[in-house]
């Protein structure tokens, strides 16, 4: 019988347990679905039939039985996706607890970290343009409008409304580029995350919209504008991506950690069978420009890591076997009530 003081459940990873000789004894769901086997299918195996090297297995587990004392490998294999991943072990009253932890949640920290950081070199930048730039602009339709009063003929008519055109055009993309920019009237309020989905997106002929939608979600602290406009630029990116199929899913991870916040996540994700993301640009997708279509200001993912950002998440992508997935995680707020 497995100890009461540990609640599978509440481990926010995979974890084993193992008996005296080294064998499976229970895992939790998150190590059933990482490993791609049920606890009952697990339940008899050798550690070292599932991770490599053997040796190293062996040597944890005689440290552990021995010494009584935790130890950790960093440089071990997950034998059927040859995938690297840490072991935790320590003792156990029944035998000994392995944690493990998959190396693909390293780099992802990285990745955010680094992430972060473009993006907020890109709000200073967006805040130096609304200066520099906009003001000047402003002066410049001016006077074209001027001109464009006292025009005494067609062709300086003409010219003025093609110069007017063309500045509506540039302060279209500035105003674009200082949506990146940081905000200062962010004020947060709960909202139906559901709804706003609902509101946003209506699936144009030959495009089918599914909902999975967890129907005990909480409302979530957002801004109502803001929310919207990353709803809208992800739902966009699907249609232009040419997707037949749309889903919306929603839920509470049971596994997902956000810098600086210790409770649980609410995950909203968007899945297109559209064409995939290109691999040569998934790692940049999210920063300003850059964009894996022919046409497209590749503003509107820089927006929502943004959007993202304001609200104390982020933003990740997968792309794979035809579907292309984005995930926005929000912090779960708890009332004080």
């Amino acid at each position: 019988m497995l100890p009461e003081q540990i609640q599978l459940s509440s481990v926010p990873l995979p974890m084993l347990f193992i008996d005296p000789q080294g064998n499976i004894v229970q895992a939790n769901l998150l190590a059933q679905e990482f490993l791609g086997m049920s606890s009952r299918g697990l339940a008899g195996k050798h550690l070292s039939n599932l991770f490599a090297p053997a040796d190293a297995i062996q040597r944890m587990l005689d440290h552990v039985f021995t010494h009584h004392a935790n130890i950790s490998d960093h440089s071990l294999t997950l034998r059927t996706k040859n995938q690297p991943c840490s072991l935790h072990v320590g003792p156990d009253e029944a035998g000994a607890v392995a944690m493990i932890v998959p190396e693909a949640n390293r780099h992802e920290v990285e990745q955010q970290s680094r992430r972060h950081e473009i993006a907020e070199a890109i709000a200073r930048v967006a805040l130096e343009m609304a200066h520099e730039i906009k003001n000047p602009l402003a002066a410049l339709r001016g006077a074209a409008q001027w001109l464009g009063e006292h025009a005494e003929d067609d062709n300086t008519r003409g010219t003025v409304h093609h110069i007017l055109a063309e500045v509506d055009r540039i302060r279209e993309r500035i105003d674009a580029f200082l949506q990146l920019g940081p905000r200062a009237d962010i004020q947060m309020e709960a909202v139906n995350v559901h709804s706003v989905i609902d509101d946003v997106c209506r699936p144009p002929e030959g495009v089918q919209l599914m909902r999975v939608y967890d129907p005990s979600l909480p409302e979530i602290r957002a801004h109502p504008g803001r929310l919207r406009q990353a709803i809208e630029n992800l739902w966009r990116n699907a249609l232009e991506a040419g997707a037949t199929m749309v889903e919306w899913q929603s839920r509470i991870s049971p596994v997902a950690k956000l810098p600086g916040h210790a409770g649980r996540v609410i995950e909203i994700s968007i899945t297109n069978d559209g064409t995939p993301v290109p691999e040569h640009v998934r790692t940049r997708l999210f920063e300003p420009f850059v964009t894996s279509k022919s046409r497209g200001s590749g503003l509107g993912l820089a927006l929502v890591q943004r959007v993202m950002l304001e609200h104390g998440g982020r933003v990740q992508l997968r792309s794979e076997h035809g579907r292309t997935r984005f995930t926005l995680q929000f912090p779960l707020e708890v009332s004080s009530s």
